[in-house]
């Protein structure tokens, strides 16, 4: 039975997680308003958005390396005031000269944070000896849309104002959930030395990581991609154009509601394998989408299978770290950013040379991939290294 103090920890994860989603969403959802602002053109808008991507895999892969000596939660009690505070910078950056530095410290808060809070969701697994992972990131997904809500409720503010407002309850959540995550004693395996991470194998992650890859190009071709298919391939108005998107965030949010009970009862291996060929027939539906509503239906697909992936990816990384450090979580992580910034040029590249139903093949392919990798998510706890213990 999980402690008071097990369960002190898991609050405090799922309000990082909330955080975390709401920041990222208040980012996200103004890029529009952000390239009118500025006067920017797609080419340059794009450049600028990379930034982000880029330096969060640098952030994700520091987080591994302070983590594994000092612990994920002072990582994130420096790291995640950083992410809103970058949001708030953005909204009120003047200037392009002012904005890049900002997007920088942006990208590589969010690649600590994103490392961090799933090093602590992991440790709380542990604690907990039975599959929570996918409760958090149901909570990142329900203050990932409720931060969209907000923008559009607050239309017509000033952009620095719908920015910063929900920075406030972000800033204020980071500092509360940080008092309670698990300390770095916590998160560490009984019998082994932090010592053991420089060490830490890549081959037994290999296929988490390129499954991660392979999620996120799928995510990034629907996050870039969705409203442009809808508009010019299927012909849809300004008030259909969004449903796609909308469908795949609700999807991912339902599945992830239930993702927990279905994993503990049929293992992580099975549902990812499930998940995989749900995403594949979700990308093939999209590809051969004759309308406008199976359009919709398709997009919503790709969501059921893709939301389980992430989650499963961080549980079975955790479960192959000899010592609880964090290593393998921050090395799977990123290819979180390897993946959306490869979907969103390989999509792209590929809409631009053929059409955009040709382009929706790509994640079709790697979303089956995903099926052949689904074996790797139920790895073997690796044994300590005697020399360490």
């Amino acid at each position: 039975m999980p402690s008071s103090r097990d369960r002190q920890a898991r609050l405090a994860t799922y309000v990082v997680y909330g955080v975390q989603g709401l920041s990222f969403a208040s980012l996200l959802i103004q890029v529009a308003n952000l390239q009118a602002k500025h006067g920017l053109d797609e080419g340059t808008l794009t450049l600028l958005l990379l930034i982000v991507p880029v330096f969060a895999g640098v952030g994700s892969v520091a987080a591994g390396e302070f983590a594994a000596r000092l612990g994920s939660k002072l990582l994130l009690r420096i790291a995640q005031p950083l992410v809103a505070a970058a949001v708030v910078l953005i909204g009120l950056a003047p200037s392009v000269p002012l904005l890049v530095p900002v997007l920088l410290l942006f990208g590589v808060a969010v690649g600590a944070v994103d490392a961090g809070m799933n090093m602590q969701g992991v440790a709380v697994e542990r604690r907990y000896g039975m599959q929570v992972l996918n409760g958090f990131h149901c909570v990142w997904s329900v203050f990932s849309l409720a931060g969209a809500l907000w923008a559009s409720v607050a239309a017509g503010l000033p952009l620095p104002l719908v920015m910063a407002a929900p920075m406030v309850l972000a800033i204020a959540g980071s500092l509360y959930a940080g008092r309670d995550l698990c300390t770095v004693e916590e998160e560490k395996v009984e019998g082994t030395a932090v010592s053991a991470a420089a060490r830490f194998p890549w081959r037994p992650i290999i296929p988490l990581c390129l499954a991660m890859g392979f999620l996120y190009v799928g995510d990034a071709s629907v996050s870039n991609f969705s409203t442009v298919f809808m508009k010019d391939v299927l012909e849809a108005g300004a008030r259909v154009i969004p449903l796609a998107y909308a469908a795949y965030q609700a999807t991912t949010l339902v599945v992830r509601l239930g993702g927990d009970l279905a994993v503990r009862r049929y293992g992580p291996a099975a549902i990812v394998r499930i998940g995989g060929l749900i995403a594949t027939l979700g990308f093939l539906g999209v590809v051969l989408a004759p309308n406008q509503p199976l359009g919709i239906v398709a997009f919503g697909l790709t969501g059921v299978g893709l939301s389980v992936v992430a989650p499963q990816s961080f549980s079975a990384a955790g479960k192959l770290d000899p010592a609880g450090t964090g290593v393998a979580i921050a090395r799977v992580n990123l290819f979180n950013y390897v993946g959306f910034i490869v979907g969103a040029a390989l999509v792209g590249g590929l809409a631009d040379a053929a059409d955009m139903r040709v382009a929706f093949a790509a994640p079709l392919v790697l979303a089956a991939a995903i099926i052949a990798l689904a074996r790797g998510f139920e790895p073997r706890r690796q044994a300590p290294d005697p020399a360490t213990a």
